[in-house]
């Protein structure tokens, strides 16, 4: 059995470097209840190394091995400490425990999490069928749209109008018409290159992960400079608004469920509340995708795997 490539690995002690030293900007000393001294000129943005290692409980020495990416037998407690002293939220932890597992792997490991699906099963297929009231979608964690259901394709016509495969982090940052359908496109912006971060971190190995970041940040500025923020988040729930060419203005609560332990693919409801105006332009959508048809987005069928 072929050897998984080491340069992923390499390439995750780099990003624990800079995703650490990026969290260390944001908090100041005094916010820690740390003393400072002199006239109070630093030449680093929130705290030192050394300052850090003594908020987490560990030498400097040891931090600074840590921070470099040396994560061979971390504790639960040096986590924990880190977590605490930096105020990471849940989606930071967990982002950090992906990278320190893959940079504390051996590269000859094979125990490689699999790449993002193409596809969804025919059941799953079957389920976005059954709620015809309801706009709903399939991505995996790469943002690949892998199905939706006729009112999930209306509400995004004419983006998903196409039998070809879409993915929304290329719609949010490399269609022009990406800032007429989001209303609110600059935190779509930094939401989605915060889901992107976090499943580089789970999946540090999925090539075609690897291959959308790179078009992204070559074709796209605003990408490029979020990326460089090391933001991550979960994203289960919200508000997504919209802007319709059909029935204007949409304000859509969300759910993102996981349709398997441990998956990144995710089915995502949008649900109005009944007698808002987005119910009523829903129905109105509704009506209208009824009369014109639309592609069945996603695999083909004899490419959907049982």
């Amino acid at each position: 059995m072929t050897a998984p490539d080491p340069r992923p690995r390499d390439a995750v002690r780099a990003e624990i470097r800079e995703f650490l030293s990026t969290r260390r900007a944001r908090i100041t000393p005094e916010q820690a209840g740390l003393p400072t001294y002199g006239d109070g000129r630093r030449r680093v943005p929130g705290l030192r190394r050394e300052e850090a290692a003594l908020l987490v409980g560990v030498s400097p020495q040891y931090y600074i091995r840590l921070e470099r990416g040396d994560a061979t037998g971390v504790s639960e407690s040096v986590i924990d400490g880190i977590a605490h002293a930096l105020r990471l939220d849940a989606a930071e932890r967990a982002h950090l425990l992906d990278l320190l597992r893959t940079a504390g792997t051996p590269a000859r490991a094979t125990n490689r999490r699999p790449p993002a699906p193409t596809w969804v099963r025919p059941t799953i297929q079957r389920l976005l069928e059954a709620m015809p009231t309801v706009p709903a979608v399939v991505l995996n964690g790469r943002l690949d749209v892998l199905a939706a259901n006729p009112l999930g394709r209306a509400l995004f016509s004419p983006w998903y109008d196409t039998d070809e495969p879409v993915n929304n982090a290329r719609l949010v940052f490399l269609d022009p018409r990406a800032t007429s359908l989001f209303r609110d496109w600059e935190t779509v912006a930094n939401d989605t290159v915060a889901l992107l971060r976090a499943e580089a971190g789970r999946s540090p190995y999925d090539r075609g992960l690897s291959d959308l970041i790179g078009e992204l940040s070559t074709r796209s500025e605003d990408f490029r400079l979020r990326w460089a923020a090391h933001d991550v988040r979960i994203h289960s729930t919200g508000v997504k608004k919209l802007h319709h060419p059909i029935v204007g203005d949409l304000d859509l609560p969300f759910e993102s469920l996981p349709l398997e332990p441990g998956a990144s693919t995710s089915l995502v409801t949008y649900l109005p509340e009944h007698g808002t105006p987005t119910h009523d332009a829903l129905a109105l959508l509704a009506s209208w995708a009824a009369s014109e048809p639309l592609p069945s987005h996603g695999a083909p069928a004899d490419q959907q795997r049982p």
